[in-house]
């Protein structure tokens, strides 16, 4: 496992002006992230998981928590609530076995979606991407889910049907050249 990427840690700002704080995930927030997915609407959950579960398998916790930081790496949306952080969104990305790509996944807060939390994450999450030699980034995107759809082709990711499931969109960015609008 990579040291941990204090680099990585920044402030933003949401829509509404609130700070928050990006940082990569640590072991120690496996609490936390327990508590963030059961506090996920069933909607929500589905979306990102695909699957119905209430909370996180013990394995499926320790996997998304404790990370190499280069061939798997998750940024939180963190928040201070009554002296506590608060976990509103995780972005993160797993290399594939190649090493030169990578796919994504992004879950929100049903709370603070719509807030920009989500693309202050991909925007990090992409960033760090490109930082650690990855060419390009995927993910699948539930064919129902309009708004994760509408949001990665803001994103810059061409989307197409994923010939073997046509209830999933397949959504693919390269991180070689920036996306329009961006420098």
């Amino acid at each position: 496992m990579s040291d941990y990427p204090a680099d990585l840690v920044r402030t933003r700002y949401l829509f509404d002006g609130s700070p928050v704080t990006i940082r990569p995930i640590r072991r120690e927030d496996a609490t936390m992230e327990q508590d963030f997915v059961k506090h996920l609407s069933p909607d929500s959950r589905y979306k990102r998981f695909m699957s119905t579960f209430q909370e996180l398998p013990p394995g499926k916790l320790k996997y998304l928590t404790e990370i190499d930081y280069v061939r798997h790496l998750a940024l939180v949306a963190v928040l201070q609530q009554d002296g506590q952080d608060l976990e509103i969104g995780v972005a993160r990305y797993v290399a594939n076995p190649s090493g030169n790509s990578c796919e994504f996944a992004v879950a929100i807060d049903d709370a603070w979606q719509g807030s920009g939390v989500a693309g202050i994450l991909m925007l990090a999450l992409i960033d760090a991407a490109k930082a650690r030699g990855m060419e390009s980034m995927e993910g699948f995107i539930l064919a129902s889910n309009d708004k994760m759809l509408k949001f990665a082709r803001q994103l810059g990711f061409a989307l197409h049907r994923d010939p073997e499931d046509p209830g999933q969109v397949i959504a693919v960015r390269s991180l070689l050249t920036p996306p329009v609008g961006r420098p």
